[in-house]
């Protein structure tokens, strides 16, 4: 398993550095599933809540929003998703440099 090192400055909250070593998408990955993780908070959604109102396992999820690990969503749940959050799927897929 690769370890991840992630920085998030507290100064620049839209500034994230993440380790030398990482999959092609990997920091695309990372910012998705830190996007889902917020506006799931904004909606005053537990984890399992989010999960269940998109079909789908509430470990998937988990894996999704974590930032060490590499996990793709398909484009059917990521519009799923974004259903339930009440967002447009392109909100989840912005990314910052």
């Amino acid at each position: 398993m690769q370890k991840l090192t992630l920085f998030i400055y507290l100064n620049d909250p839209n500034r994230i550095d993440v380790g030398e070593k990482m999959g092609k998408h990997k920091r695309r990955y990372l910012q998705i599933g830190l996007n889902i993780a917020f506006y799931r908070k904004l909606n005053g959604l537990t984890q399992i809540e989010l999960a269940e109102k998109a079909g789908i396992s509430r470990t998937f999820l988990s894996n999704i929003e974590a930032p060490n690990m590499e996990t793709s969503v398909s484009l059917e749940t990521l519009f799923d998703i974004a259903d339930v959050l009440r967002v447009s799927p392109d909100k989840l897929m912005e990314f910052r440099d």
